[in-house]
């Protein structure tokens, strides 16, 4: 694998970073994860335009990176052995001696790799996956997409050992979002999802599903649900870059509607499906 550190394209295994490095100290860095279909990198704008949010945020200046970011990732993409994968990108504050404050001079950590798709079960999709609900243990700043990544590690770990695959996260009695996903609840044939704030990463992959749910004339409500309007909904789905749209047909062991992926998820699926198919063969839209 040939990965991308600090403007030298190198070997993963000959990739070296300080110890002192505040991404490994202090988790003080962002990232971002880029889908690519055919070679090509999916929704490169929407995914810079978070990532300066998230740097900006963090009190890091993006002007200080000089990469030209499309080319950049059509490069990434090209490392790739195959057509389909995604890119992982992240960017540190730098290594310099341990304190808390900001250093004030220390060069930005660049590093960046490209893997291929990981092969989906054909159960995930035709029987959906299952999820637990726990208490949302993480931050106020949710929208940041820090690397900074304990809580989350520790609730997917609490919903594995619970024999599910997903945490779906209730604060204030809502559920906003999952620890890996953005979530999708369907009452009454309509579709709602928790709006953009500091409760939830918005996800890219959320947002091309309101899109296809607009082109599909699925009415939609960006309402956080309640712990209750989750339970007693006829469908539940999550999104992210790398799961894109998945069923979820259990919660806390109780079957989610009929116990299957229903009609709002497949149509959702299948019009993600035709929109990857666009991109590989370099239709923008």
């Amino acid at each position: 694998m040939i990965v991308y550190l600090n403007g030298e394209w190198i070997p993963a295994e000959q990739a070296r970073v300080s110890v002192f490095d505040r991404g490994f100290v202090f988790g003080d860095s962002v990232y971002e994860v880029i889908p690519v279909y055919g070679y090509k990198p999916f929704r490169v704008t929407a995914h810079v335009r978070r990532l300066e949010a998230s740097l900006i945020a963090v009190g890091m200046d993006p002007h200080r990176l000089s990469l030209d970011w499309p080319i950049f990732f059509r490069q990434l993409a090209d490392t790739l052995p195959s057509g389909d994968g995604s890119m992982y990108l992240q960017i540190s504050r730098g290594a310099a001696p341990r304190q808390h404050a900001f250093p004030a001079n220390a060069p930005l950590t660049v590093f960046a790799y490209a893997r291929p798709q990981i092969a989906e079960s054909s159960e995930r999709l035709t029987i959906g996956i299952k999820a637990v609900l726990l208490d949302d243990i993480r931050w106020s700043r949710c929208d940041i997409k820090s690397t900074s990544l304990i809580a989350n590690v520790l609730l997917v770990q609490e919903a594995l050992a619970r024999g599910a695959d997903e945490a779906l996260l209730v604060r204030d009695g809502h559920v906003n979002e999952g620890a890996v996903s953005n979530v999708f609840v369907v009452r009454s044939s309509r579709l709602m999802t928790a709006p953009r704030g500091h409760n939830i990463l918005g996800g890219i992959t959320r947002d091309v599903v309101l899109e296809l749910a607009s082109l599909c004339a699925i009415p939609l409500d960006e309402q956080a649900p309640t712990r209750s309007e989750l339970l007693a909904a006829e469908e539940v789905l999550v999104t992210s870059s790398t799961r894109e749209v998945t069923a979820v047909t259990k919660i806390d062991a109780r079957p989610v509607g009929s116990g299957s992926p229903g009609p709002i998820f497949w149509q959702l699926y299948n019009a993600f499906q035709a929109l990857k198919d666009d991109v590989r063969q370099g239709i923008d839209r």
